[in-house]
């Protein structure tokens, strides 16, 4: 198999995993397909702005069992592995001839975690020191990897993430037989928070984690309280949430045979990317969010709403007066609109809330909690 034949399998594959922020729309994702095979997906510039990212996987032979995913041990698919010439090489064409921001490297276990991370890493140290690249770089580590490779991974990289998978022990343990949530998730997940904290060495290496949604029996409620912590205890940059897709995994696995129907996972997911954004940007508390008795988000009202629904002696807010955190409280009124809100009344110029750019739907969700005065 050539190289660009392994790059059109590989880059493929690599959608299952989204700890690289890749952009994505309801009906699919924001990625296009160059003319010879590779897969580029948008991502935000740290200082503003978009670009494209090449996103791929060294190899998608694994020999872990993880029950959700599609490329585990037992499945026949087309196997191929590149070689990490091959992932220097091939970047650094892309970043030739389509200007891409960084590469996001991930990977199936070969043969055990170490190995696979040497030929990973091996890729990336072609591209620092062969190459003399100096951008963007995301590292995938491998659950098992030593502590020696992780600390080598987090001194070449721009970024890296290790999957935590599972809020709890229990339910890693209905995913995959093969790995330990303990000894191959939590405690790499902890030696790279201590790796990169504020202060250390390698504190501009970005630490982000992914869980899969809904293909256990674990609530929102567990995935909240463990993202709670991965954002307040390890200072962890970025959550994400990947939902289940049915008919990958193994059969009888609880998410195929959940009642939840497909639609229903993607908005779970949804809800869980807006109650995680009120923990990270607003600063929310867990108890905050909030959950139905099933122990879920709503699926028919963001988490915001349903606090307000739930709380209406804190409304009406005043336009007028309102500090910024009570501001933020109101629905339909999000950082940006705050802002405006605020800069309006230190220059006398709010009379509503239009002047702070709000239209249509959304002025007239947050009209119903606020009065002027």
């Amino acid at each position: 198999m050539d190289t660009h034949r392994k790059l059109e399998l590989l880059a493929d594959a690599s959608r299952y995993d989204l700890s690289c922020a890749c952009g994505t729309k309801a009906n699919g994702d924001h990625r296009s397909r160059s003319h010879d095979g590779l897969w580029l997906y948008p991502v935000s510039l740290p200082r503003g702005g978009s670009s494209i990212m090449l996103k791929t996987l060294m190899s998608n032979s694994c020999v872990n069992d993880c029950r959700y995913c599609p490329f585990r041990e037992n499945q026949d698919v087309p196997r191929c592995t590149l070689s990490p010439e091959e992932v220097a090489s091939v970047f650094m064409q892309s970043v030739q001839r389509y200007g891409v921001f960084g590469l996001f490297l991930s990977s199936g276990v070969l043969r055990d975690a170490d190995h696979t991370m040497d030929r990973m890493l091996t890729a990336v140290r072609i591209l620092r020191r062969s190459y003399q690249y100096r951008g963007y770089i995301h590292l995938k580590i491998i659950p098992g990897a030593s502590d020696a490779a992780i600390t080598e991974a987090v001194s070449l990289a721009s970024a890296v993430s290790l999957n935590v998978e599972a809020p709890k022990a229990s339910h890693f343990e209905t995913l995959s037989t093969k790995k330990d949530f303990t000894r191959d998730i939590v405690r790499p997940i902890k030696l790279i928070s201590s790796l990169t904290a504020p202060g250390s060495r390698y504190s501009r290496v970005k630490q982000t984690t992914q869980f899969v949604v809904g293909a256990a029996r674990e609530k929102d409620s567990e995935i909240l309280q463990a993202t709670f912590g991965l954002y307040r205890r390890l200072g962890l940059d970025r959550v994400y949430f990947s939902a289940y897709q049915r008919g990958q995994g193994e059969p009888g696995l609880p998410g195929e045979s959940a009642d939840a129907q497909p639609g229903d996972l993607l908005t779970r997911e949804h809800r869980l990317y807006q109650a995680e954004f009120l923990l990270r940007l607003y600063k929310w508390d867990l108890q905050d969010i909030s959950l139905e008795p099933d122990g879920n988000l709503a699926l028919d009202a963001d988490p915001k709403q349903r606090w307000a629904e739930r709380h209406p002696e804190f409304f009406p807010v005043r336009l007028l007066q309102a500090g910024r955190e009570d501001l933020l409280r109101v629905p339909g009124l999000g950082p940006v609109a705050v802002e405006r809100i605020l800069g309006a009344r230190r220059e006398g110029g709010l009379r509503d809330l239009a002047d702070a750019g709000l239209r249509g739907a959304r002025l007239a969700r947050a009209s119903a909690y606020v009065v002027r005065e």
